[in-house]
């Protein structure tokens, strides 16, 4: 991992998107980054590829984080490729591990394309066959430690009442932070365009899920907004720290909800 000027880089694993495998195209091999690496803890930070927020703690102490989010609709023109992915998930801000789930607006040429995902890093990622995503949905989804090395990671498609639960074992997982992650993956050779995915919104505002967007550190389970370790996080440009690719808003009054907006596919 580098730092580039004020930009911290991340790194990832290998995922085959599954639109084009079903296009008939060569699968080719696609990175989902998850590790940043940073500095001093501040209440802001920037990304190459990751906007939204995270929570931090000791290591350990993360055991537990839900979220919820209405699935933005990808604005696709012909010709171009674009990919925006966004997530819940334990691990991934400071450490070599991650247990997520979530859910892609990508664009193939002009047409957009909806799929759901879970990870257990370092084993690969998998879509979620059994899930069919659309544009609007609200999707419900959580990670959960279960002791020695299982989590569970559970993701619903509120909308349409299907859901989908797996569970497996992640060595050394350092359970150190929980994330709310809209997030432009990468190929071997660097960040890919980000889709514009105008909004996307998180938390009960949203979606009027119950108990969403908390998480539980060191025992203790609480909004993301009312945690003191809570970082919001600005994709940038690769070439430019200047030019903002996405952009949180502020937690809501109710410590629950929050939105990223899309600013410029990158790179």
């Amino acid at each position: 991992m580098q730092r580039v000027g004020a930009v911290w880089s991340v790194v990832g694993l290998m995922v085959v998107l599954p639109w084009l495998v079903a296009a008939g195209a060569a699968a080719p091999t696609v990175t989902v980054p998850f590790f940043l690496t940073h500095g001093a803890r501040s209440s802001t930070t920037s990304s190459t590829n990751w906007a939204g927020y995270a929570v931090t703690g000791a290591k350990g102490s993360v055991t537990y984080v839900n979220g919820s989010w209405v699935e933005p609709t990808a604005t696709c023109s012909s010709g171009s490729t674009g990919y925006a992915a966004f997530w819940i998930g334990i691990d991934g801000y400071s450490s070599r591990t991650v247990e997520q789930t979530g859910t892609d607006s990508d664009c193939r040429g002009s047409t957009p394309v909806y799929y759901a995902w879970y990870e257990f890093y370092p084993n690969p990622s998998h879509t979620i066959s059994g899930l069919t995503i659309s544009a609007g949905d609200t999707i419900s989804a959580h990670v959960h430690f279960l002791g020695g090395a299982k989590f569970q990671v559970t993701l619903t498609d509120v909308t349409t009442g299907k859901s989908s639960s797996t569970t497996a074992s992640v060595r050394h997982a350092a359970r150190s932070s929980a994330e709310w992650i809209a997030e432009a993956p990468s190929s071997i050779s660097g960040v890919l365009p980000l889709a514009n995915f105008g909004t996307v919104h998180f938390g009960y505002d949203a979606t009027s899920v119950s108990g969403t967007n908390t998480a539980t550190v060191g025992g203790t389970t609480a909004d993301l907004g009312a945690f003191s370790t809570a970082v919001a996080i600005t994709m940038v440009s690769t070439s430019s720290a200047s030019t903002v690719k996405a952009q949180p808003s502020a937690i809501s009054s109710d410590q629950t909800s929050f939105s990223v907006t899309w600013k410029s596919a990158g790179p």
